[in-house]
């Protein structure tokens, strides 16, 4: 199975080379494409490093580059334009996901079915009731609007076939583009599977980037495009 794993990096100096080494370690990986979201730490130096280390083993890595930051949802579509495997899938930098689930959710994946991996199907870790609030509240928000039963719209782990991912022409540069692909999905009737994930959420002070503002900016998101004619 040729799996594509997208990482949108922001100043992740600190964890970048310990998730990798985890990726490193699922063998149906077959490409690794890490967006620098105009990183100001060193980043850039620590994926030039994994670069070469990375030529010997059989795995295909593209180091990507925007020059200024222009969000996650940026990166995100700026890697799904350069993957080559069947399904796509997107990994926070941080450690707050373990790519040791990958298997779990490829074993329901089909290239029509969504697999999503939940982080509320599980007890796991919460650091901020605020955050988890948020979660709650805006995949309440997307059920009510589209009919669908979903636990967790906002989780990173999402199992995507490729040729569904690029049909969709997503538009959003900051976290809402979470909002928008699985709006995208849900309007064209996609099926989304979910499934128990573990997940170990990081605080503030250890970089985790998500704020109030882009819970608003995903209901937006959320409602434009159930509004919208189009498809």
């Amino acid at each position: 199975m040729q799996v594509s794993v997208i990482i949108p990096v922001l100043n992740e100096e600190e964890t970048l080379q310990l998730i990798i080494n985890k990726l490193l370690k699922e063998d149906f990986v077959s490409e690794i494409i890490i967006v620098n979201d105009g990183s100001t730490d060193n980043t850039k130096k620590i994926i030039n490093r994994i670069s070469s280390s990375i030529k010997k083993k059989k795995i295909k890595f593209i180091a990507l580059e925007h020059k200024k930051t222009l969000g996650k949802g940026a990166a995100i579509r700026t890697g799904f334009k350069k993957a080559t495997g069947k399904y796509v899938i997107i990994q926070d930098a941080d450690l707050e996901y373990y790519p040791a689930d990958y298997k779990k959710l490829l074993k329901y994946s089909s290239k029509n079915v969504v697999v999503y991996g939940s982080r509320f199907l599980k007890k796991n870790p919460r650091t901020y009731i605020r955050t988890y609030l948020g979660n709650i509240l805006i995949t309440a928000f997307c059920n009510l609007l589209f009919g669908s039963k979903l636990t967790d719209t906002y989780t990173c782990y999402k199992v995507l076939p490729a040729s569904i991912i690029k049909s969709l022409s997503l538009e959003s540069n900051g976290f809402e583009i979470e909002a928008e692909i699985t709006a995208k999905l849900l309007k064209r009737n996609i099926q989304i599977i979910e499934k128990p994930i573990s997940y170990k959420p990081r605080s503030y002070q250890e970089g985790k980037k998500i704020i109030t503002k882009d819970a608003f900016l995903g209901a937006f998101t959320l409602l434009k495009i159930k509004l919208n004619p189009s498809p």
